[in-house]
């Protein structure tokens, strides 16, 4: 389906045609925009409310600067396809997400108008600070840094630290607190309630009307007249709001609230703070969703809902014949329930994900027992560690990629103390459309690595339940369960509880000279090849690891003294992957088998659904089929010789 832009839309190329308007027709061009976005998000997927909430914002900022000279850089990402569009990827728009196509988040390969590679938060402050301070010093000074983040994104530690650094720097940065409420979920924590007390402050709000104009004019006047302006704002900010302003506190100058939706005045706002010195923070109030009205009223829902009807709101399903089996992240978050229900001792913590995570099904079950953070996984895991000291056991729930953010938290806070806490790693493995910002690539190779860990993968979801259930066992410590993003293989999945031995696998069939070696749910991508294989007269024996760490010895020796060619299948990174933990084995103990491994190479996965980059990477069913009748003929070759 072909989607047309309107008639201004078509006529902006790039953001330089979009200067050549006049400010009365922005407001126009910000209608298309929407429209245009929601028309190809319709029908192709994709992001959804976070773009429309900037919209106004977007179109601002491309009109008052001389990007991409001066550099705009978005936290996380997944708002910026206003920008994208504007910036000579409109044409190309439709193969956003799509395997080959255009990124879902900016990307520093794509354009030369995304500055920065982003799809993680809280980055945007610090690496616009580094943009800046490298700016002052090739002496363009004349250059603008402007970073956009979420008052989401501003709950992560590293956007305070980065404030921290730059209200000692005299660079020249603009961060605009885009303030909506909203990550995925409902924002929490004191930061939202503070936000909150500025922009219901009437009499500031008055007061701030004419503050940044006036400003601007002064500055141009030299630093006393600056210095003297600059005393004046804070006196009379100090008289109306109640408490003191965090961001003057740290050295940056505040303006705002600002409508984040009139887009004339935001222009005309960014050009006069293009002329005041050193950090300022504008804070912008917008509305997640803005212009669609079911995206403004269930904002949640309307991230990523996926392919919809733009006229009735109907989110379409996915065509199957027969019903699926559930989404390993809600087994996880029914069984989180049924176990807390058992053992009173279990807490649920989720950095800003529960809905993602499907952690919001205890938060609702357990108000008391479940925790949302906000975006914070370092302090996650560490208020996991305090629980667990007090003789809770805290299932801590973060998705594999940004479990890297608190890889130090893991080390030293949770496995040298030998805690019980239990981390669930969703989405492990490559998610899809996200990409390589959001594959959970290696979490097998830096968790197998550090002592007292327990590295365990389900291969479906009878096993993630039994897993579980022995993870809140006594005296376990520190257990990592990684499983995949989307549906299981089992619709009766819901089973009575087992215990398994830490670091027992199992076999699933016997075979003949060749031993297949899975490691997760990617074995059942392993079990269809084995079908195939059946077919053609080729019958290899098929194990399921269950953990990476500590390996099932037992087994290894049975396989190894058993057959004289072996596959292991992982989904995550080849290097100091499961596969490497068996060649380590296999060299410690002197065997001389051929191993073959599959999983991801040394390399960078762009973005495309599952499907398509297990094939890509060498290790969907039909990759393994091929890697198997290899060796088969490998096999057949030295019988005959022999």
């Amino acid at each position: 389906m072909q989607v047309e832009a309107g008639p201004l839309l078509q006529q902006i190329n790039y953001p330089s045609d979009l200067r050549n308007l006049k400010p009365a027709e922005l407001e126009k061009v910000c209608d298309e925009l929407r429209q245009f976005i929601i028309d190809i998000v319709s029908v192709n997927g994709g992001h959804f409310a976070a773009s429309l909430g900037v919209v106004e914002l977007t179109v601002a900022l491309h009109y008052a600067l001389n990007t991409p000279y001066d550099q705009i850089i978005f936290d996380v990402g997944h708002q910026a396809y206003g920008h994208k569009i504007l910036t000579g990827r409109r044409e190309d728009f439709h193969t956003n997400r799509v395997f080959g196509g255009l990124s879902g988040f900016p990307k520093r390969g794509e354009s030369e108008y995304d500055t920065f590679g982003v799809g993680h938060s809280s980055t945007s402050i610090s690496a616009a600070l580094g943009m800046a301070v490298a700016s002052e010093y090739k002496g363009e000074t004349d250059r603008q840094h402007v970073a956009i983040i979420g008052d989401g994104a501003l709950t992560g530690g590293m956007a305070f630290e980065a404030l921290n650094h730059a209200g000692i720097e005299k660079s020249n940065l603009l961060v605009i607190l885009n303030d909506n409420c909203m990550s995925i979920d409902p924002n929490v924590g004191a930061m939202k309630e503070y936000l909150t007390s500025i922009t219901t402050s009437k009499s500031y709000n008055r007061f701030r009307d004419d503050l940044i104009a006036v400003l601007a004019k002064i500055s141009k006047n030299g630093p006393d007249a600056y210095g003297w302006a600059k005393k004046l704002e804070q006196s009379i900010k100090g008289t109306l709001l109640k408490s003191a302003n965090l961001f003057e506190s740290l050295n940056f100058r505040y303006f705002g609230p600002v409508d984040g939706h009139d887009v004339a005045k935001l222009a005309k706002t960014i050009e006069d703070l293009k002329h005041i010195p050193g950090p300022k923070l504008l804070h912008a109030v917008t509305v997640k969703g803005k212009g669609y009205a079911l995206a403004e009223k269930d904002q949640t829902k309307w991230h990523a809902p996926g392919l919809f009807d733009k006229i009735t709101g109907e989110i379409k399903k996915s065509i199957a014949e027969k019903p699926q089996p559930p989404k390993y992240q809600d087994v996880f978050g029914h069984t989180l329930v049924e176990l807390a229900e058992a053992n009173d001792k279990i807490m649920g913590i989720t950095p800003a994900m529960p809905s993602g995570s499907s952690m919001n099904i205890m938060m609702k079950a357990m108000p008391s027992r479940a925790f949302d953070v906000g975006i914070a996984e370092q302090h996650a895991v560490t208020f996991s560690a305090g629980l667990a000291t007090q003789g809770m056991v805290p299932f801590c729930n973060i998705y594999s990629s940004f479990m890297q953010r608190a890889y130090d938290q893991v080390i030293h806070d949770v496995a040298l103390q030998k805690l019980n806490v239990v981390f669930c790693l969703d989405r492990a493995g490559l998610v899809g459309a996200d990409g390589p910002t959001h594959h959970g690539a290696y979490d097998i190779a830096f968790m197998r690595c550090v002592p007292n860990l327990v590295v365990s993968a389900p291969m479906n979801e009878e096993e993630l339940r039994n897993l579980m259930y022995t993870a809140q066992l006594p005296d376990k410590g520190p257990v990592v369960i990684r499983y995949p993003r989307g549906n299981g293989v089992m619709s009766d999945w819901k089973r009575p509880f087992t215990e398994i031995e830490i670091g027992k696998g199992r076999k699933i069939q016997d075979g003949e000279e060749l031993a297949i070696l899975s490691f997760g749910a990617i074995g059942n991508e392993a079990a269809k090849a084995i079908q195939l294989l059946n077919q053609d007269g080729i019958y290899p024996a098929h194990y399921d690891l269950r953990f990476a760490k500590p390996l099932d010895e037992a087994l290894l020796h049975e396989v190894f003294s058993t057959f004289t060619k072996v596959i292991t299948v992982e989904d995550g990174s080849l290097m100091g992957g499961v596969g490497s933990a068996v060649l380590e084995f296999m060299a410690d103990h002197g065997y001389n088998v051929e191993v073959v491994r599959l999983g991801i190479a040394d390399e960078v996965v762009e973005h495309g659904e599952q499907v398509e980059l297990w094939k890509l990477c060498g290790y969907d069913a039909v990759s393994i089929v091929s890697a198997a009748k290899r060796l088969a003929t490998s096999i057949k070759t030295n019988s005959m010789v022999s």
